[in-house]
């Protein structure tokens, strides 16, 4: 096999990924409706609602798209007539939930928390004790905008107190912080496969109880395409996608899960934290700010923010480390600059060290002082 030039994608995905898994989707070809094609898809599934540690009362549903096409998916179909989804919104992943209840004009219960610090859970039991049709609690795990690691556990607690479920978008966690579905309360949680199990985009998922699955059957429909419950039961009568899935993409997806379970789920989160704690010592030693503290992040990444310096161009900073292989990410925080550095894919502390060398020499070309300057 020839060597495949190798990029460091230090955005929040696509993920650096093997050459072993990029080869994988050179196959030769097949029509999806074949078998063999199908006997790949039931195992894969199955180990997709193993790393969360799920029996058999959960199910994973295979969704042809990125990770927005899983909030849609899971917000739309599982409202039965006549509930409220409930918001928690705290960020730019979980704004994106509630627009899409608004695009479907689905009775919302936003609850509007700060984007740089963990939600009031008060504030949230206070909407679940006043509103009995509230149908599902929704929460972003990991805003990867900013960093912020939400408290879902206890907010997937609160939320079973109610007699509510809880869904949980895991896209920027799922296979990197470990997850156990029970002891986490999470009734629904979603990822893509070029995230945490480090494949290629294109393939997204949903892990979910069957029960409730079952149950959404007789639920509003609202989307022909994005229906968990039509997805589902084809799964489970024929093994196949209803509609074409992305074969290459699921070749692909079977080798990360390979190689996901060949490292193990505890050396691979200790691995993504070698490569947090490179990312600090470089944000540390050259007197970057990040606009979290570190105490209510993820690890997974960092939100740093703009120097105030009349020599700092984002786009030169980032032109200068992509010529040389370090892709480098502007942020989503709503009311200031950042850009985000992410410990995430087939990477480790060297090729951060490596970054950093990179990076201070674009300081240093485009007269950027550091110790970097912020006037407040």
């Amino acid at each position: 096999m020839n060597s495949i030039k190798r990029n460091i994608l230090l955005n929040p995905g696509p993920s650096t990924t093997t050459d072993t898994v990029k080869m994988a989707q050179v196959v030769p070809d097949i029509c999806p409706r074949e078998k063999e094609f199908a006997g790949i898809m039931a195992p894969m599934r199955k180990d997709l609602v193993r790393i969360v540690h799920g029996g058999d009362d959960y199910s994973c549903v295979l969704f042809c798209g990125s990770g927005t096409i899983c909030i849609d998916v899971a917000l739309n179909s599982l409202l039965d007539k006549g509930k409220k989804a409930l918001i928690i919104n705290n960020g730019s992943y979980s704004e994106r939930a509630a627009d899409v209840c608004r695009y479907y004009g689905l009775p919302l219960v936003e609850i509007k928390q700060p984007v740089d610090d963990v939600p009031d859970l008060g504030v949230i039991e206070e909407a679940l004790k006043s509103d009995p049709d509230i149908g599902y609690v929704y929460v972003t795990y990991h805003e990867t905008g900013s960093g912020l690691l939400n408290p879902v556990r206890a907010i997937g607690e609160l939320a079973h107190r109610y007699g509510k479920f809880l869904i949980s978008d895991t896209t920027s966690a799922y296979a990197m912080i470990p997850i156990n579905v029970y002891e986490d309360n999470i009734d629904f949680c979603m990822a893509s496969a070029q995230k945490g199990i480090m494949g290629m985009t294109g393939l997204s998922y949903i892990i979910g109880r069957r029960d409730i699955i079952e149950e959404s059957k007789d639920y509003p429909k609202r989307s022909y395409y994005c229906n968990l419950y039509m997805q589902y039961e084809y799964f489970e009568k024929t093994g196949e996608m209803h509609f074409t899935p992305p074969v290459q993409t699921i070749y692909a997806a079977k080798q990360a899960l390979t190689e996901y379970f060949e490292e193990g789920e505890e050396a691979k989160w200790a691995r993504h934290t070698r490569v947090m704690n490179a990312i600090r010592k470089g944000i540390d030693d050259l007197g970057l700010r990040e606009a979290l503290r570190r105490d209510v992040q993820a690890g997974l990444v960092a939100a740093i923010v703009y120097p105030d310096d009349p020599n700092w161009d984002f786009e030169k900073i980032h032109d200068y480390c992509y010529e040389r292989g370090f892709t480098i990410y502007p942020g989503k925080m709503q009311s200031r600059g950042t850009f985000r550095l992410c410990a995430l894919g087939a990477i480790d502390e060297q090729d951060i060290r490596d970054f950093w060398d990179v990076f201070a020499q674009a300081l240093k070309a485009y007269n950027v002082s550091v110790p970097a300057k912020y006037d407040r």
